[in-house]
Formats: C-alpha cells, structure tokens, sequence
C-alpha cells in the first residue's frame, strides 16, 4: 500500500515520529486506512520519506501500543479489527486542525488569521 499523502515536515518542530504516527492514526481513524490493510514495512516507508528505518519502527511500535496496529513477525503491520474508541472522523478532524493551528502560530500567524486562511481554501 502506498502512503502518498503521508509527509514528514522538516521545518516542523514536532519529531518525525510523531508527525508520521499522528497523520497514520488519522488515516486510520477517519476510515481511509480500514481494518485489516497492510501499512508498508517499515524500511520501504522509510526510504520513501527519507526517515531512518527507527523511526518509522517507532512510530509504529506507538501506533501498536495505541491499538491502532498489529504487527505479526513475517505478517507486517495492518491496521487493527477495531480501532480505539478515540479514533474516529470527528477525533481527526480535531486533531487535524490543532495541528494546523499549532504550525499556523509558528508562522506567527493569530488563530483568526488562520481561521480565515482556511476559510479562502474553502471557497476556492
């Protein structure tokens, strides 16, 4: 399975491993990663972002612990049956936006400009 929209920011303050599991969780949470799919292992997912194989190891290690993923020796790692109870659109969404906002105040930007930001986008 291929991750595309995954990215890892540089400039971002937030640890690599918290970007990639966070925007994992919200794949998963939101429904566009199902139960039962395969993520990628973790040195074709690291080559991919240009990460070192740990931290992708990391993030999916998190991931398991939070009941998002299982991983089997020889299996891979697939999403859970049933993710936690925290995950769902609406939790992501949250998520989401507290990112935004967090990277939107590193801009320098106010939570009102970035508010409007994201209203602009939405219209155009």
């Amino acid at each position: 399975m291929s991750l595309s929209a995954v990215t890892v920011d540089v400039l971002d303050p937030t640890p690599p491993y918290e970007q990639l599991r966070r925007q994992l969780a919200d794949l998963i949470g939101s429904g566009v990663l199902s139960p039962g799919d395969r993520l990628p292992p973790v040195r074709q997912l690291a080559v991919d972002l240009g990460l070192a194989a740990g931290t992708v190891a990391r993030t999916y290690r998190e991931l398991e612990q939070a009941g998002y993923v299982r991983s089997r020796r020889g299996g891979g790692t697939r999403v859970a049956p049933t993710p936690p109870a925290t995950a769902t659109p609406e939790r992501a969404l949250e998520e989401a936006a507290a990112a935004y906002l967090a990277r939107a105040r590193m801009l320098g930007a106010s939570a009102e400009a970035a508010t409007d930001a994201v209203r602009r986008a939405a219209l155009g």
